[in-house]
């Protein structure tokens, strides 16, 4: 407790801040400033981006729509139906429903907390160089002729959908071409993404309702009547929404037909070993177009294959046809990046670099991929079998020709909003499916919808 006799200090009264702030902020005059120092309860004049009781300069906004995929679950998470399912959103999910982080992923973290050397510097504007070079190994291959030639330029971004933007912007300030094109139906935020990299989008054949397969004739005639040197953004594998992916022989009339006409392959690999459980057969289409020693974009993301889904980790990688421009690119990649968000996080691609240097590591997770891959195959074939056993209407036999993540259904919108009304089953309006998002003790609900929704709503 003070003395008495020592004065202790104030702090400053409201009166008093109130009268400093008016000082700062009005125009200062003699009549004004007299007012303001007489009389503390002076009011700030009202300017146009100060909002006044029950106004705003964003009045007139009206409000936005929901995203159609994570929409899906903002409206799960509104039903209190205690068995309630959402197949909407591509995360993988255990057989009892919960999240997974990968055993490895926990290990590679572990590593790095107990590291007392590691800091936390920002990275260049290009990322971690350990993780570029080891994310282009991956998806080109150790012996790919485009890195030992040093003809790939890597950088870090923020998980496949930063690496498609940062790709797109490039593409649209040092390409001739500006039109891509992109498979009907594809992933729907590819052409948001694109139209605000300042590209202009169309659109190629690739899936057909009827078979629930590819339609290869619609896609070989779309992309020839397409101008040369168009873009074109292709699905490595697991192709989302449909899972439909073009066989080996049709990948590589694919190439043939798109190198005669100089189109530029921009590559979305987002399920690398997701898909099938092995890394290098979901990475064979890309390792074509590389192998002929042409030029193409790659967009990586490891938020399915290793779960790192929150850390937002990706790479954007272009295949040049020298050295010399490869360095050229890279310095205008940097241009790019710099007033989008300067630099990448380090935390995940850490991560990932942890686990990929380490061949004990790298083992661990591939088994642990396999095993995620496994399970939604099982997951698939259950589904079919309950269809089957419950003699429902149609052929579901593309569910278990179709791979990846996502199975499109074909159940319609009206049969979407049925199911999620009557069973609590949810997922985007199109009729895709995450195979993630099942278990054992779901499929049978689910295949209750579905024959139900044939059944009564044709």
């Amino acid at each position: 407790m003070a003395p008495a006799n020592v004065r202790t200090a104030q702090a400053p009264s409201a009166d008093r801040r109130l009268r400093t702030l008016v000082r700062h902020l009005l125009p200062s005059s003699p009549r004004r400033a007299a007012a303001a120092a007489a009389d503390t309860s002076a009011t700030l004049e009202s300017f146009p981006t100060m909002a006044s009781q029950g106004s705003s300069v964003f009045a007139a906004l009206a409000q936005a729509p929901e995203d159609p995929i994570l929409g899906v679950t903002v409206a799960y998470n509104k039903d209190p139906s205690p068995v309630k399912v959402n197949l909407g959103v591509g995360a993988y999910r255990t057989e009892e429903g919960k999240p997974l982080v990968l055993n490895v992923v926990r290990r590679a973290e572990q590593m790095l907390i107990n590291n007392p050397s590691r800091v936390k510097e920002y990275l260049p504007i290009t990322g971690l160089a350990e993780f570029n070079k080891l994310s282009a190994k991956l998806i080109f291959g150790a012996d790919s002729p485009a890195i030992q030639e040093n003809r790939v330029t890597t950088v870090q971004c923020l998980s496949g959908t930063g690496s498609l933007r940062v790709g797109g912007e490039f593409l649209a300030r040092h390409y001739h071409e500006r039109t891509i094109y992109i498979p009907q139906p594809t992933w729907g935020n590819h052409p948001k993404v694109f139209t605000l990299s300042g590209l202009t989008v169309r659109s190629y054949r690739y899936y057909d309702p009827a078979t629930r397969g590819l339609d290869f004739k619609g896609l070989l005639e779309d992309l020839s009547s397409a101008p040369s040197g168009s873009i074109v953004l292709l699905h490595a594998c697991a192709h989302n929404p449909t899972g439909v992916d073009p066989t080996i022989d049709q990948w590589e009339q694919i190439r043939q037909l798109m190198r005669s006409k100089s189109l530029l392959p921009f590559f979305d690999s987002a399920y690398q070993g997701f898909a099938s459980g092995s890394l290098d057969k979901d990475a064979q289409s890309v390792r074509m177009f590389v192998a002929d020693g042409g030029e193409l974009l790659m967009a990586q993301s490891y938020a399915k294959n290793m779960g790192l889904y929150g850390e937002r980790v990706g790479a954007l990688s272009i295949v040049c046809g020298s050295a010399d421009v490869a360095v050229r690119v890279e310095s205008q990649l940097k241009l790019v990046v710099r007033p989008m968000y300067s630099n990448p996080p380090l935390h995940g691609a850490s991560i990932v670099a942890t686990i990929l240097r380490d061949s004990e590591m790298f083992n661990e997770w591939t088994l642990e991929l396999k095993a995620m891959a496994d399970r939604i195959i099982s997951m698939r074939q259950q589904l079919f079998d309950a269809l089957k056993s419950r003699g429902t209407p149609g052929d579901w036999s593309h569910i278990i020709k179709q791979i990846g993540m996502f199975t499109f259904t074909g159940l319609n919108s009206e049969q979407v909003a049925f199911m999620r009304q009557e069973y609590h089953i949810y997922m985007t309006s199109d009729g895709r499916i995450s195979m993630a998002g099942l278990s054992m003790r779901t499929v049978p609900d689910l295949a209750d919808a579905i024959h139900a929704v044939v059944t009564q709503l044709k």
